[in-house]
This record gives C-alpha cells, sequence and structure tokens, in this order.
C-alpha cells in the first residue's frame, strides 16, 4: 500500500501552533486514488466554517484520470471535515479570539482512509519571526563551536 504524504509549506516559519487535532474528510472515490499517488497540494488552504461545520478550501485535488470525470468538477472545491461537535464547538470560540486560525498540517493515510492533520495556530508578528531566525542561528552556531572544540581535544 502507498503511504500518503503532504505537508504544508511555510507553516513552522508563519504561526506558532498551540494544538493538533486529526480529522477526516469527505472525498470522491477519484480523489483518493489521486491523493494515493501523492498529487496534490495544501499551500494556501485554509479551514472555515459553515453552519455548524468544518470545510477545507483550497485545497488542490487534481483528478487521477482526466478523461474519467465528470465535466463539472472543480479541483480546489471546498472539501467537509469531519470531527467531534465539541472539537468542532471549541475550535470555533478559538478562532473568534485574536490571531488565532485554523489550518492543515499535512495529508496523511491511517490503513485505507485519508486524515488531514489541521492545527490551531496563532500568527507570528514580524519581530518574533526574526527572534526565532536569530536563535536558530545561535543555536547553530553554538554546537559548531563545541563540535570543533572537543574535536581539537
Amino acid at each position: 500500500m502507498v503511504n500518503v504524504n503532504i505537508k504544508n509549506p511555510d507553516i513552522f516559519r508563519n504561526y506558532e501552533i498551540l494544538e493538533t487535532y486529526i480529522a477526516g474528510v469527505e472525498l470522491y472515490g477519484f480523489e483518493v486514488k489521486s491523493l494515493f499517488f501523492n498529487r496534490g497540494s495544501l499551500k494556501g488552504s485554509y479551514i472555515s466554517f459553515y453552519k455548524g461545520e468544518m470545510f477545507i478550501k483550497n485545497f488542490f485535488i487534481p483528478p487521477y484520470q482526466e478523461k474519467n470525470i465528470f465535466i463539472s468538477y472543480d479541483p480546489y472545491r471546498p472539501r467537509k471535515l469531519l470531527l467531534l461537535k465539541k472539537q468542532i464547538a471549541y475550535l470555533y470560540q478559538q478562532t473568534r479570539e485574536k490571531n488565532k486560525t485554523i489550518i492543515p498540517l499535512r495529508v496523511f493515510n491511517k490503513n485505507r482512509l485519508i486524515k488531514i492533520e489541521i492545527a490551531l495556530v496563532k500568527s507570528l508578528k514580524k519581530y518574533e519571526k526574526r527572534f526565532k531566525i536569530k536563535e536558530r542561528e545561535f543555536k547553530k552556531q553554538k554546537e559548531r563551536l563545541l563540535k570543533n572544540y572537543f574535536k581539537s581535544k
């Protein structure tokens, strides 16, 4: 069996992850087949609420076979996420707070089911991003110096 592993780029650079959840997703059969060949993109996708349900929008899934789909198929169509009502209510309440949103992190398969890992995130300010980069560079430099110090002994 083929493993599905589609990740969302630039998440850890722009957001601070507060909580993660795993949700099911409603898909057509040919979309599942396409995802099993790791065709798809989470870039620019986001989660929205409509009538007490969660939907993933801008999740691109190309058709498995171009000639074998119905004419009105939209590869960017909104797809319903499957979570418990308590979780949906909690996440809806959390997104009403300042700077919090829900974004998809990755798509994977669990047995023969397609799952989406979503995260409640807080967007980082510019100065926080710069601080994160400085901290990472300092850590790399420190490890390099320690490695060279112990190598010389």
